[in-house]
């Protein structure tokens, strides 16, 4: 979207209404039915039986018990959206500003890696069906594709580039002069993935994709990564370019005073991606960080975490604290979103915008890019629909006077 065509409400996008004409009419007059599952349970169902055990699995599930994946879902029902009524809502602009760029929703693509074992065409159908909408894709490290050839795919879309701090210096300032070289506008660090999570669904399953060489493509690429190898070509001698990478993948060692190397090696805004606890904003906002990402790893990584979303007003405020008169540093917010009413209350909370990251890729597994498309075209008109229905006609109205906590 052009700053010209923002400035008229007339010309911002109306997803909700158009969604459902299509469907409507769709349904009415030629007897089709959606596709694809229109409901993030049914979308599970579809992907349960149209994917591998171990597909599945790997993206469906969460660390130990599961107790934080479902958490983050229940938390959303301890707030509930007030509406208000008499409110002109005949157009809605749900358009964001981040970083300088302007975004037609609060909505980005989660990093997530090994699409591969989705679909074939990986990261590449999901980079066409975002740049449809101009919906950023953040791609992870450890994608399927090459940083660059999703890079091409996207063209003039919005992609922000997701790290693993390596723990060998020269592969993370490697992957970082790649990311920004191939036009990718932010970067988003992962901070919470020194080491994999337990995760029982994998374990019982013994099903780790990287020992295939999923998600390793980057790194085989990679002229510092290729430099730790004895052999010139990583897949000469596969066995041991895995080991190399399983070597280096994370470190543990990290502390806050390393962030300060990470941001001399690029002049990327950099976002903290983690983020639960508000002295962890603070002291990511005080180090220099652009922005923090609120998230526990869709609840991957610890299991019994706090969910995401109780976290969120906490590391709004310190982040507020935190910066200073005239500053800006974006909080956005990952982990259990699944409909707009997801979106609008994380919003309300203080997000300036939410990740998506099952539902997409799930919609990856059932149908490729289209099954990304629909799950797109679904979120954005439930979004639109629900910010008007709540008497707001921009999402810039949304704030903590629109949500209460539940009485239970």
């Amino acid at each position: 979207m052009t700053d010209e065509t923002a400035d008229d409400p007339q010309d911002t996008p109306q997803y909700g209404p158009q969604r459902q004409q299509d469907v409507y009419r769709t349904g009415m007059l030629e007897g089709e039915r959606p596709e694809f599952p229109v409901a993030y349970e049914d979308l599970v169902e579809r992907a349960r039986e149209e994917l591998s055990e171990e597909a599945f699995a790997y993206v469906a599930g969460g660390a130990g018990s599961e107790t934080t994946v479902r958490a983050n879902d229940r938390a959303f029902d301890d707030w509930q959206i007030v509406p208000r009524m008499l409110r002109d809502i005949s157009t809605r602009d749900l358009s964001i500003d981040l970083f300088g760029r302007e975004y037609p929703a609060p909505v980005l693509l989660a990093p997530i890696g090994v699409q591969g074992i989705l679909h074939d065409e990986a990261e590449l159908a999901v980079a066409r069906a975002a740049g449809e909408f101009d919906v950023p894709m953040i791609l992870s490290s450890v994608s399927s594709q090459l940083f660059e050839d999703v890079a091409d795919e996207l063209g003039d879309s919005p992609g922000w580039f997701q790290l693993y701090w390596s723990s060998d210096r020269d592969v993370a300032a490697s992957f970082l002069e790649r990311a920004e070289d191939a036009g990718y506008e932010a970067v988003v660090v992962t901070l919470d993935t020194p080491k994999m999570g337990w995760r029982e669904r994998d374990i019982e399953l013994g099903y780790l994709p990287f020992l295939q060489g999923q998600g390793l493509q980057n790194y085989f690429e990679d002229p510092a990564f290729r430099d730790r190898l004895e052999a010139d070509d990583p897949w000469a001698d596969p066995e041991a370019a895995i080991e190399s990478w399983h070597e280096c993948f994370g470190d543990a060692s990290l502390t806050w005073d390393d962030l300060e190397w990470l941001e001399e090696q690029t002049d990327l805004p950099v976002l903290l991606k983690g983020i639960l606890h508000p002295d962890d904003a603070r002291e990511a906002i005080e180090r220099g960080a652009d922005g923090v990402i609120v998230s526990n790893h869709g609840g991957r990584q610890v299991d019994g975490a706090i969910p995401a979303l109780d976290a969120l007003p906490d590391v709004v405020d310190a982040v507020e604290d935190a910066t200073g008169d005239g500053e800006d540093a974006p909080v956005l917010f990952d982990s259990g979103v699944r409909r707009g009413s997801d979106v609008f209350r994380a919003v309300a909370l203080g997000a300036d915008a939410v990740l998506l990251g099952r539902p997409y890729a799930l919609g990856l597994g059932v149908g490729g890019e289209d099954g990304v498309r629909a799950v797109l075209e679904n979120l954005l008109a439930d979004v639109d629909l629900t910010v008007g229905l709540a008497g707001c006609a921009s999402i810039d109205e949304v704030d903590r006077s629109t949500v209460r906590r539940a009485e239970r």
